[in-house]
């Protein structure tokens, strides 16, 4: 593990956002609950946070493409820009699955969701196109849900304990719900996979009975 993180909640970007994405690296060891890592907040817990998203994984490898896309920034150029809890390097989204199950110090963890960008990383960045940039890019990292709590610390190794849908890679839903978005038999198959977050397989279901995309304007721009 290249960097453990938490952060309260402050203002973020021109709006003044109440926000919890800005976290800093601790050096010493944190018990991990049900609901994430002690002393780390959400600024709006409706849509951050809670059982399903309790710790936010983002590689440290995407932050080279980052840099070769949006040129220089400061945010790149160590872990934290994308409000990750942790922070590694030999994992993507292209390896991990839904349902993998890590140990990471004395907890374990499991693979719940990708992570669906919003418009507060354009306040992160100071670029209004960068939660789009995310989400087309397939480079948005991943949740966790705790299966067992613990204590973490930042020296721990993330170990792949099982692999319960090894097929079902997030690069594999990433696809299916923005590349190929009304892809039915991978919509049906999202729907019923145990393991992933229930929010998104009501998700695919909706696509499936309506047989349209809905919009994502709102959750990318944070217009309205």
């Amino acid at each position: 593990m290249l960097s453990l993180r938490i952060g309260g909640v402050a203002p973020l970007g021109a709006r003044s956002v109440p926000s919890g994405i800005v976290k800093a690296p601790v050096h010493h060891a944190l018990h991990l609950s049900e609901t994430g890592f002690a002393g780390d907040r959400q600024g709006d817990t409706v849509r951050h946070g809670g059982p399903e998203k309790a710790v936010h994984h983002y590689p440290f490898e995407h932050y080279a493409d980052w840099a070769r896309d949006l040129g220089p920034h400061p945010l790149l150029a160590g872990p934290g820009a994308f409000g990750e809890n942790l922070s590694t390097a030999g994992l993507t989204e292209r390896m991990v699955a839904i349902g993998d199950v890590f140990q990471l110090g004395t907890a374990v963890i499991e693979v719940s969701q990708g992570r669906q960008p919003c418009w507060k990383l354009n306040e992160r960045f100071g670029r209004t196109e960068m939660a789009r940039l995310v989400q087309s890019s397939g480079r948005t990292g991943w949740y966790y849900r705790v299966l067992t709590p613990g204590t973490v610390s930042p020296a721990d190794r993330l170990v792949l304990r099982e692999r319960r849908a090894p097929e079902w890679t997030l690069a594999r839903i990433w696809r299916a719900f923005y590349i190929d978005p009304l892809n039915r038999a991978e919509l049906a198959g999202i729907a019923a996979l145990e393991r992933l977050a229930d929010g998104w397989r009501a998700h695919a279901a909706r696509r499936l009975e309506s047989n349209r995309v809905e919009d994502w304007a709102k959750r990318l721009t944070g217009a309205g």
